[in-house]
């Protein structure tokens, strides 16, 4: 083909970036990746580009306003954080997402980061490895059966972790404003207010945007409000959570645990005290991470480019208005 169309790729987490330049391909593109990712680089090559797929490196204004050619700005999974997606509609740029992205796998490691912590699996394994055999180590542990575990969000992923919660024998009670109260029990959870989850949760575990809303939304008075005995658990955004407030109230025992799979600052310093804790465990932003789910979501987002510069109406826009603008750069969508 004869488009010459360039894509430019921000970052990625991945070994090959094969499956979007297959996918790309197919339509005369040509994938660009980016060296450092840094916006003095972003901003150098964003006048070359048509398209833009970015996962975690910032996408914001200088960068939108560079890129006079770009028609779609396609994310590399559900949140939309690095993305300025205010600037991006203003410019008449399409931008999509993934939204069925990683279900199984972040509500499958939101459960493994809950029952290691209720279990002190990665304390145990501390201990064993440093000559200590141990059973009693560290809390008592109870029985996680009959606990209630308090949800905040309700979006797939939220969802999806009800029934593996359930199975356990948790009972679920979910904070999520916006949402009807009969949507919620339709899944065999309760809709509680803010202040009833931090009170009654033995486990919480977050599912929700990162948000001028939801920025630091668990700071030292959710930590003081919360159950000494309760548990964070966190595969969402680290902002959402205070870091400095949540290493005080695991240090002072407000609470009785973290189970976290991002961080307010990735990778951390390591000199982090909260690295240093026994009674947090951490994985380093993995939770999305499985052969299939990655395959999936390279060839969606790379799909999502190639629907706009072909013309066609991409499965996931997450700025709908922009389809209605006189200056939308992809003028031909159906």
């Amino acid at each position: 083909m004869a488009n010459n169309w360039k894509i430019l790729i921000t970052d990625y987490a991945w070994a090959s970036i094969e499956p979007e330049r297959q996918v790309l391909a197919e339509i005369g593109a040509e994938l660009i990746a980016a060296e450092t990712g840094d916006e003095p680089e972003l901003q150098t090559l964003a006048p070359m580009m048509d398209g833009i797929l970015t996962c975690w490196n910032p996408v914001r204004e200088p960068i939108i306003a560079a890129a006079k050619k770009c028609q779609i700005i396609a994310r590399y999974g559900i949140g939309l954080d690095n993305i300025d997606v205010e600037a991006a509609t203003a410019h008449g740029i399409v931008v999509t997402n993934v939204p069925a992205y990683c279900i199984d796998e972040v509500s499958d490691h939101a459960m493994g980061l809950l029952l290691a912590c209720a279990r002190k699996i990665s304390r145990f394994d501390w201990a064993v490895r440093s000559g200590v055999w141990d059973q009693n180590i560290g809390p008592e542990m109870r029985r996680i059966r009959g606990k209630t575990l308090g949800i905040v969000g309700f979006g797939r992923i939220g969802q999806a972790i009800i029934p593996k919660a359930k199975a356990f024998g948790l009972t679920i009670n979910v904070c999520s404003p916006r949402t009807d109260p009969k949507r919620i029990q339709e899944t065999g959870a309760e809709k509680v207010t803010f202040s009833e989850l931090l009170a009654t949760s033995d486990f919480i575990t977050i599912h929700a945007p990162l948000t001028q809303e939801t920025e630091h939304l668990f700071s030292d008075a959710e930590f003081r409000a919360m159950k000494p005995t309760a548990f964070l658990i966190n595969t969402a955004r680290g902002g959402i959570v205070d870091t400095a407030a949540l290493t005080t109230a695991l240090c002072y025992g407000e609470i009785a645990g973290a189970g976290l799979d991002v961080l307010e600052t990735e990778p951390p310093n390591p000199n982090e005290e909260l690295l240093k804790l026994n009674n947090v465990v951490v994985t380093p932003h993995a939770a999305f991470v499985s052969e299939d789910a990655i395959l999936e979501l390279e060839v969606t987002a790379a799909r999502c480019v190639a629907q706009v510069l072909s013309g066609q109406l991409p499965e996931s826009v997450v700025n709908p208005s922009v389809l209605e603008q006189p200056n939308l750069r992809a003028k031909s969508l159906k």
